[in-house]
């Protein structure tokens, strides 16, 4: 394969942005192109046709290349949870919980053949990769262990692409110090240079690159405005950002900033909808009186419980169910609304039960075996017979402690027709659900989002739309177009040429 990689002086210098820009750039050239990550850390994941698990963002990318996502394209996934140890994902399976010092002594070895056996497989079925690296490829005290950046792109003779984030000062300094780090060898891959997150006019920016090209001999490809709204950042920190202000009109629905959050991805399709207002809330903060309350998915299902109830966030739930609030919890926060959540191997940290918040029949044990697979169903609510897609990711076993009623008396029913995979109440004001993705799927999405609109007096929206995945597609139209606008890959292509 023809090889390209990226990497990035700093963390969220947009390493990911430019390589799924790049995916869709290079396959409208004709080319079969494959995505890249050998080891990624996140706890935004998806699930394969083949029931594997691999990072959201490989995923993203694949879809750029008009791919089918497959676990070789990221072949280490690192889900950390919350107390200096991280789950492993080798080849899309869970393969045990490790601190980093343990990380590198048990998984290195293990990790590199991954990595090399997944290249070789692609170069099988394409013809170019684009490869993302991680963080830094320059950190010193990492780079004898590193399996993301320059071992990789030595391996391939991948031509280099070195992005930094002049949003952040010191871009200059940030790139000549990575490349002064880096050994001869792999100085001599990069290719290029672009500078990412530039707000002002690109003349008051000629003098500095200039100077930039002949200190480092390497070519400046392209000079990158700021935008927040062509791609979405994969890293929960970004979440604190993406507050606006909504409109009289605007659905207001709070998604908890669990601790432990995880496939927040889910809800880009709401973040999507005109008329939502997407507010990330903070435990300690107050709640207020959203249209919904969405509890997510969570890398430790047991441990985010409880910061809800030390933080009174449990309490702020509770009073806003009473009053008539509508909640729906996403896999792990489906298992937190209900009565009781068991760890009898201490897989979450201590052995136990723990008491849930209690609005659902059901209860949850953790298990050592992961669920990870696609699934097909229809929906009973809130539109009977609507087509639903998704992928469960979870180690809690779920079942219903009555098939009728709640403690309370309340009556449930199953919320799609394989009865498994998720429970509404009688008055649709309580929701949950094991499906990721369930908000890809736009009637559906739709048909939930006018129950709240009914609610406070708004007219319907129109549920005849497709799934999300036009949307997403959509944007990454936009994405490459925006690339191809302000970056020129002809240095890079060039080097192919000469090899």
């Amino acid at each position: 394969m023809k090889a390209i990689m990226v990497v990035g002086t700093t963390s969220h210098a947009g390493k990911s942005f430019l390589t799924t820009g790049l995916c869709r750039l290079l396959q409208r050239q004709g080319w079969r192109v494959t995505p890249f990550k050998g080891q990624n850390m996140a706890l935004n994941a998806f699930v394969t046709v083949t029931g594997a698990e691999m990072g959201h963002a490989q995923a993203v990318q694949a879809w750029a290349a008009k791919a089918v996502p497959r676990v070789e394209m990221n072949p280490i996934l690192l889900k950390p949870q919350g107390d200096m140890t991280s789950q492993v994902i080798l080849m899309g399976k869970a393969v045990g919980t490790t601190r980093a010092q343990e990380y590198y002594e048990q998984y290195f070895d293990r990790g590199w053949r991954a990595i090399t056996q997944s290249l070789a497989a692609l170069a099988q079925e394409f013809e170019v990769v684009v490869c993302e690296g991680a963080g830094s490829p320059a950190e010193i005290n990492l780079k004898h262990r590193d399996l993301t950046n320059m071992r990789v792109a030595t391996h391939l003779q991948a031509a280099t692409i070195l992005v930094v984030d002049i949003d952040r000062g010191g871009a200059f300094a940030h790139v000549i110090g990575t490349l002064h780090l880096l050994e001869p060898a792999e100085r001599a891959l990069i290719k290029g240079i672009v500078i990412n997150k530039f707000r002002g006019q690109r003349s008051l920016l000629e003098s500095g690159i200039t100077w930039l090209e002949e200190q480092t001999g390497i070519p400046v490809l392209g000079v990158v405005p700021y935008t927040q709204d062509l791609f979405a950042a994969e890293d929960s920190l970004s979440l604190m950002e993406r507050r606006s202000r909504p409109s009289r009109e605007d659905l207001r629905i709070a998604v908890l900033r669990l601790p432990r959050i995880a496939n927040f991805t889910d809800f880009e399709p709401l973040d999507a909808e005109s008329g939502v207002w997407l507010d990330y809330v903070e435990l300690y903060q107050p709640l207020g009186n959203p249209d919904a309350v969405i509890i997510p998915g969570t890398k430790t299902t047991i441990a985010d419980l409880q910061a809800l109830q030390t933080s009174g966030m449990a309490d702020q739930l509770m009073a806003y169910t009473q009053a008539g609030g509508t909640v729906m919890g996403i896999c792990g926060g489906y298992q937190i609304l209900g009565q009781k959540i068991h760890d009898p191997q201490g897989l979450e940290g201590e052995k136990g039960s723990w008491p849930g918040l209690k609005l659902f029949p059901i209860e949850t044990t953790i298990h050592p075996h992961k669920i990870t697979r696609q699934q097909q169903t229809t929906a009973r609510y809130p539109q009977l017979g609507l087509p639903v897609r998704g992928y469960e990711i979870h180690q809690g076993k779920t079942q219903w402690l009555d098939e009728d009623v709640a403690p309370g008396g309340e009556d449930f029913s199953p919320l799609f027709e394989q009865a498994k995979l998720g429970l509404v109440n009688q008055t649709q004001y309580l929701w949950g659900s094991y499906l990721h993705g369930l908000f890809d799927n736009g009637a559906w999405r739709r048909s939930w989002l006018n129950g709240l609109r009914q609610r406070r007096g708004l007219p319907p929206l129109p549920t005849g739309i497709g799934n999300y995945q036009g949307q997403r597609e959509e944007m990454l139209e936009s994405l490459a177009d925006f690339v191809a606008e302000h970056i020129d890959l002809t240095p890079i292509l060039a080097t192919w040429e000469i090899n």
